[in-house]
């Protein structure tokens, strides 16, 4: 399997909707983004498609990925809550398509969405396909099923306060693409004097040290924002080049902490 090539970054649409979303992605692609995330349950993907049809690029030139809810599992039901997906985000296809949490309790086994996934990648709905929040060993799992072998991201969260270093090692090790969100940890970063420290002495913000920091690693990072400045700033941030020792300060700062983790969530690697 050859690895697609994800752009290194994108725009992030977790919680935003509306006028602001709408704002938000004919920023981006103004200034050069290419690649824009979102998911069913974020229940913005019509905004995102009217903003990307409003703005007029030819469809070849984005990369659109969504993410399956995990009500939307079985076999039939995936394949057609994918293509709500699709006509929501008024094109024919998605560039990936992702499940966004493995089965809660495996209600529904892994061979049934993983096989339906490679069912929809076949049908044309999903140019390439993705997991999202699976574990190392449910990740392996996926991997040995029928269809497993095409999955080219693990979409995890990774930010300097949760490196999630062993998950980040094992979805590398698969040959596959590490996406992170919530990068930035939800602004968190932007309030921590070690960062602040590595910031000014590359006359950059935390944030970008943050992204530079992923940028990296080899990591696609999908932060959010709604202002011109941020969304520049981010796209700057992958010029910076931090040196070891910012590197091992921002490793220091791992502590565990994570933003996402619904009730549904997996059994997390440590």
């Amino acid at each position: 399997m050859s690895k697609a090539i994800i752009p290194t970054l994108g725009l992030g649409t977790f919680r935003l909707k509306g006028e602001p979303l709408m704002g938000s992605v004919h920023k981006a692609l103004d200034l050069g983004y290419r690649h824009i995330d979102t998911a069913q349950m974020y229940d913005n993907e019509e905004t995102v498609g009217a903003a990307v049809d409003a703005h007029g690029l030819p469809r070849e030139e984005l990369f659109l990925t969504t993410k399956i809810w995990h009500d939307r599992l079985r076999h039939d039901d995936l394949l057609q809550s994918l293509q709500e997906s699709v006509n929501r985000l008024r094109t024919d296809y998605v560039d990936l398509a992702l499940i966004h949490w493995p089965s809660p309790n495996d209600d529904v086994p892994m061979a049934e969405y993983i096989g339906a996934l490679a069912e929809a990648r076949k049908q044309g709905l999903a140019k390439e396909v993705g997991v999202s929040n699976f574990t190392i060993a449910q990740l392996r799992q996926a991997r040995e099923l029928p269809g497993g072998e095409e999955l080219i991201t693990n979409q995890v969260e990774v930010h300097p306060f949760l490196t999630n270093r062993k998950v980040v090692k094992a979805i590398k090790d698969a040959g596959m693409t590490v996406t992170a969100y919530m990068p930035l940890a939800v602004g968190k970063v932007m309030q921590d004097d070690t960062l602040k420290k590595i910031a000014d002495k590359h006359g950059a913000s935390p944030a970008q040290i943050t992204l530079a920091w992923l940028h990296q690693q080899d990591i696609v990072v999908i932060p959010s924002s709604t202002k011109e400045a941020h969304l520049q700033a981010n796209l700057e941030a992958l010029d910076l080049k931090l040196d070891q020792d910012d590197v091992a300060a921002i490793e220091g700062l791992n502590r565990g902490e994570r933003v996402a983790n619904p009730d549904f969530a997996p059994a997390w690697d440590e």
